[in-house]
């Protein structure tokens, strides 16, 4: 049985709530797991999908840390990996400081690293969290509680220059200057309270295409609350020395600006020599979901597998 059929088959037994397919599952572990006693790092822990698949693939000898940045991911994810006492271990931290945790729990060399940057089904289908314009929420989408910063702040108070920059860059959305503009008009009269009415107000500016008109925005917001490109870039240049020789890092993308992050670094790394592509998830190719996998799980269509191996 392959490892996403014993996933499908324990997702019967779990509350709907908690239920999340792991991307490239199959894929990760073959790329990923080559030393059955090793220590991996799962920098993205979320419902802990694929870090139950390794754990399951390891030896008894083999142990796995898992990281992440909210407090309700890391009680559902220790909850489902409470059958592996004395080889997993999950750490409240964002991945941007991975190398300190991985010092302070004297957990390295690493057999292997996998960031999947996706945020996970539970954030989505929470309303109260904010992220998605399908279901009425406050103007949140903070993936940790504590940060000072929400999605409401921005739209309510960025200067329109800014906010357009930002809907360009992180959205690379066309009509940001126009969005923006409208934007900060329509909050001199009332301030932009829930997703829905940020969602149905940006309805109203632009054409109904394949996807709604809002996402791209959704997503720029997205990206800034949580400054996930600059922690993508901080994670993955931190955890290279904490490989061990012939260790793999694999990650999981799921839109241009995350990918192109990757390939940047990785290139790096490869013109370095500390690390080589692994054959067919590297540099212009890359690993993606097969048609079974995306009529499965739609959320997967856009995955992208990149895997290296550290050379030296």
């Amino acid at each position: 049985m392959s490892a996403v059929a014993e996933f499908t088959e324990r997702m019967v037994m779990e509350p709907k709530e908690y239920q999340h397919e792991p991307v490239l599952l199959d894929e990760v572990l073959r790329g990923l797991v080559i030393e059955p006693g090793g220590f991996y790092l799962d920098a993205t822990l979320g419902l802990g999908g694929h870090a139950g698949a390794i754990l399951r693939k390891i030896s008894a000898q083999g142990r796995l840390l898992g990281l992440d940045m909210d407090p309700e991911a890391l009680h559902a994810a220790g909850g489902r990996l409470q059958a592996h006492p004395g080889q997993f271990r999950a750490v409240r931290a964002n991945f941007r400081t991975l190398g300190q945790v991985l010092e302070n729990e004297k957990f390295f060399p690493l057999a292997g690293a996998l960031f999947d940057l996706g945020v996970s089904s539970m954030h989505f289908d929470k309303p109260e969290r904010g992220f998605s314009f399908m279901h009425e929420g406050p103007l949140d989408m903070r993936l940790a509680p504590d940060n000072p910063l929400t999605a409401g702040m921005i739209v309510n108070n960025w200067p329109a220059e800014q906010l357009a920059l930002l809907l360009k860059e992180f959205g690379e959305e066309p009509a940001a200057e126009r969005i923006a503009r409208a934007v900060a008009q329509r909050r001199q009269r009332s301030l932009f309270a829930t997703t829905t009415e940020l969602a149905d107000f940006i309805a109203t500016l632009l054409p109904r295409g394949r996807t709604h008109p809002a996402t791209r925005t959704f997503m720029a917001l997205r990206i800034a609350v949580n400054a996930e490109l600059e922690n993508l870039t901080g994670g993955l240049e931190s955890v290279l020395p904490y490989l061990m020789r012939g260790g793999r890092l694999a990650v999981i993308s799921f839109h241009s600006l995350e990918d192109r992050i990757v390939k940047n670094i990785f290139s790096s790394f490869v013109e370095q020599g500390a690390c080589r592509y692994l054959e067919g998830a590297g540099g212009k190719s890359a690993i993606t979901p097969t048609a079974e996998e995306t009529a499965r799980n739609p959320r997967a269509r856009s995955a992208k597998l990149r895997i290296v191996e550290k050379l030296a």
